[in-house]
């Protein structure tokens, strides 16, 4: 039977080790949450003008469907038939991104 003596030590090591991490992450954490910096996107935000195409809300009825989530298509120059597609613009959802702003609502 092994002697306890050396085991023992080796696991209090290894738990002391482990809780200095633990610590030093937590405290590390706390200290950048309350000594955080805005952004320069938050600034921006703050003092940025509201986007005139899509009036802040970053986004706008799609210009293709015009919200109809499809669109009339036809492989063909001259079309026999004519196929309801989903719109590829919008992928259905009838809104999209704004362009102007980048779907941020403000420049």
């Amino acid at each position: 039977m092994p002697p306890l003596e050396p085991i023992r030590f080796l696991r209090n090591s290894v738990v002391v080790v482990l809780g200095g991490f633990v610590t030093i992450n937590v405290v590390s954490a706390a200290a950048l949450g309350a000594f955080r910096l805005p952004t320069t996107e938050e600034k921006r935000k703050k003092s940025g003008l509201s986007c005139v195409t899509c009036r802040g809300k970053g986004f706008y009825l799609c210009k293709l469907c015009k919200g109809d989530a499809t669109i009339e298509w036809s492989p063909l120059y001259d079309p026999v038939c004519i196929n309801p597609c989903l719109c590829p613009t919008c992928d259905g959802h009838r809104i999209q991104r704004c362009l102007n702003c980048s779907g941020k609502g403000y420049w």
